[in-house]
């Protein structure tokens, strides 16, 4: 999966699967005996990613703080997290836009961010986004957190700033 993430940040979708065999050390008759498909591969890797990421955001959650904490904690652990190794959001970017993710994959990859979206719908609806969809909210989340990211990844001596600016903007946006 390493391998995999690697190879599609520097050759993005469409990079062979010998390449990642390689990448792996592995024949591309091995890869072959894990996943059945270039296309189970990528749901796979997408689907570990995003585990990997919601694990990641919810660590040390302190559940019974105020919203705005509970939120930062999120929001906070998911930067670091990109911080760490900003290869995985690169990866599971181009994984996102990919038709090669299945709706079923998908689905089973939003279910596994269900903590962090009851979350941010508590957040919704006792604030100015109340009438505003759900999807709305989390894409506008997501604006805000690419922009963090891109700027905690450009300027790190500054990037606990960043995120807390980011945060800071969102929450400007919930409450």
């Amino acid at each position: 999966m390493r391998a995999a993430t690697r190879v599609i940040v520097t050759q993005g979708l469409g990079a062979q699967t010998a390449v990642i065999a390689r990448e792996a050390g592995v024949s591309s008759g091995s890869l072959f005996t894990y996943f059945k498909t270039k296309r189970v591969l990528f749901n796979e890797l997408y689907l570990e990613l995003k585990a990997e990421m919601a694990s990641a955001a919810l660590k040390n959650h302190p559940g019974k703080a105020s919203l705005r904490k509970q939120l930062f904690s999120i929001w906070s652990n998911w930067m670091q997290w990109v911080v760490s190794d900003p290869d995985k959001r690169r990866a599971l970017a181009q994984l996102n836009v990919s038709e090669e993710i299945t709706p079923e994959t998908r689905a089973l990859g939003h279910k596994s961010m269900t903590g962090i979206a009851d979350l941010l719908e508590r957040c919704r609806v006792a604030g100015p986004m109340h009438e505003a969809s759900m999807s709305f909210v989390v894409s506008v989340m997501n604006s805000l957190a690419e922009t963090t990211m891109d700027f905690m990844l450009q300027d790190p001596p500054n990037a606990e700033k960043h995120c807390q600016l980011g945060f800071d903007a969102l929450w400007r946006v919930l409450k």
